[in-house]
């Protein structure tokens, strides 16, 4: 039997185990706080995928961009009456962080997307400075006008080049895979990336995609870097329709020597 002295004892004892389970607790609360500090690491967004393509798939992808681009370049010459070269392209996987870092700003961003043949969108990046020689030489100057910051008559005079150009380029891929490729109008944008949210340019660029970099140079005025982006599937897309329509290609030649027609 316990007296009532030794029974308020228990109780109060029962008291302090029970302050210190809830003190116990605390510790699970502050380790609550990771999650927390999850939060400020870096969005799953600017993490590139290395995964989404093989190297095989990059060679690929880059001869098909070679190809295209190559025609691209011949067109330019006749809008800027410059010798224009394109080297050959390197091909990767990129994301927003990666552009914005290893680009100059601002540049002008121009939308291209395909109406008929392929369905899908791609983005050629064209240096500020650039733009403003190609454009001056486009309207019959020698190409020295690049100063100030480019406008809406140079944004319409590069929408019309860039059409052009790829243009030839749908001309191209047309050939490649045995079937009426088409573009619509490009649309081009000046922007300075820093503050600007990729989603409202393009839904993929909120991801890893392929960037596809050229070199490209315009008589003795323009050195400089053509980068051109793509949605990973697309991209795919692009170099499983041209590889199927070589084979087509190939296959619907061999008939070619049907029966000659009888004679008259």
């Amino acid at each position: 039997m316990l007296s009532q002295d030794e029974i308020n004892a228990l109780l109060a004892g029962m008291d302090n185990s029970g302050g210190s389970d809830s003190s116990a607790d605390a510790p699970s609360d502050s380790g609550g706080e990771a999650p927390a500090d999850a939060a400020t690491a870096p969005a799953s967004g600017s993490v590139i995928d290395e995964s989404l393509l093989t190297d095989a798939e990059k060679d690929a992808i880059g001869e098909v961009a070679n190809i295209s681009m190559g025609s691209s370049a011949t067109t330019l010459y006749s809008l800027v009456n410059q010798k224009v070269s394109i080297t050959t392209p390197q091909v990767e996987l990129a994301n927003w962080e990666n552009v914005i870092n290893n680009y100059e700003r601002p540049c002008v961003f121009i939308q291209i997307k395909y109406t008929v043949g392929l369905d899908g969108t791609n983005i050629l990046i064209l240096k500020e400075h650039d733009v403003m020689v190609i454009t001056d030489l486009m309207m019959g100057g020698d190409g020295t006008n690049a100063d100030g910051e480019v406008g809406e008559l140079q944004l319409s005079a590069i929408s019309e080049a860039m059409n052009q150009m790829m243009g030839a380029a749908a001309t191209s891929l047309s050939t490649m895979i045995n079937q009426k490729v088409d573009i619509s109008p490009p649309q081009a944008t000046l922007l300075d990336m820093i503050n600007d949210d990729p989603s409202d340019i393009a839904d993929f660029l909120t991801g890893t995609f392929v960037k596809i970099s050229f070199k490209m140079q315009v008589g003795e005025l323009v050195d400089s870097t053509l980068m051109q982006l793509y949605p990973v599937d697309f991209a795919k897309t692009l170099k499983d329709t041209v590889i199927s329509g070589d084979s087509g290609g190939k296959q619907a030649s061999e008939p070619a020597p049907a029966p000659a027609p009888a004679p008259a």
